[in-house]
């Protein structure tokens, strides 16, 4: 078992303010990742996967992606993953997708679980293409043939194979967790929830006394982006958020007036 530290199409939508409020469906299913090909178009790359945390837990509460707590409630219900620094991409690769199963061990039922990525996994060993993943205990059993879960668990270290897939999460859209630290004159906030890539390139906020004019966020760490040195803000906010693939999505006044620091708030709408 390996133990990891927390470090731890352009189509623009428009998105309609709504507090967060409910509960999410536990629903997770994913799509290929390039929907102009089929399941057959892709080759599965192999890697190495252990498991840490708890047996039937999400792994660390939280990881350096930042989700803190919502790593074990839906959509990500436990089924997440730390990554290797290559995948993890200082933390660049937070919220992608992927496709995990194993064969080689007898517990194997070689169906493939789809994982969320939510952490990273700083000098994991390395033994298959530069590539591990350290699963929650829960995401590593469900590669388990029923019944047999603990099994594999115990056989602590397996070669899979996995392979990127784009997030679907039905019924959910994009989330936006002000950071507590944030004030008139910082604002940073953990992004969470993205269909399609899952990951971002690139965020942008625009105050609402200015129509025109975009200011670059920075990546703060993993999930959580950042806006300062830019004087006193003026909310409502909308944000522009650039997935890994160059897509883009609009949240119009996302942000209201009279925001508070460490709280959420959702869009009604999400990347397709």
């Amino acid at each position: 078992m390996a133990f990891t530290f927390s470090f731890k199409s352009n189509l623009v939508l428009h998105l309609a303010l709504l507090p967060l409020f409910g509960t999410f469906g536990s629903c997770f299913n994913p799509k290929v990742f390039n929907v102009s090909k089929t399941q057959s178009d892709y080759a599965w790359s192999v890697a190495e996967a252990t498991w840490y945390g708890s047996p039937t837990g999400a792994g660390s509460d939280g990881g350096a992606c930042g989700y803190s707590n919502a790593v074990d409630q839906a959509p990500f219900s436990s089924l997440i993953t730390a990554l290797s620094e290559s995948l993890f991409n200082g933390g660049k690769g937070c919220g992608a997708c992927y496709q995990v199963k194993c064969t080689d061990n007898a517990a194997c039922s070689g169906n493939p679980v789809t994982v969320v990525v939510t952490d990273e996994c700083p000098g994991c060993s390395l033994k298959w293409g530069g590539v591990h993943f350290d699963l929650s205990g829960t995401a590593f059993g469900a590669m388990a043939n029923s019944g047999q879960e603990d099994q594999l668990r115990n056989a602590g270290d397996l070669q899979i194979q996995y392979m990127r897939v784009a997030c679907n999460y039905p019924g959910v859209s994009v989330a936006f967790h002000v950071d507590s630290g944030s004030n008139p004159y910082y604002f940073a906030a953990l992004i969470e929830y993205e269909n399609g890539d899952g990951d971002l390139s690139g965020v942008d906020l625009k105050q609402a006394l200015d129509s025109d004019s975009w200011l670059p966020m920075q990546q703060s760490h993993g999930a959580v982006w950042k806006l300062d040195n830019h004087g006193q803000l003026q909310a409502p906010f909308s944000v522009k958020l650039t997935s890994g693939n160059g897509n883009t999505l609009v949240a119009d006044n996302v942000i209201p007036a009279g925001w508070q620091p460490g709280t959420t708030y959702r869009s009604i709408v999400n990347f397709n």
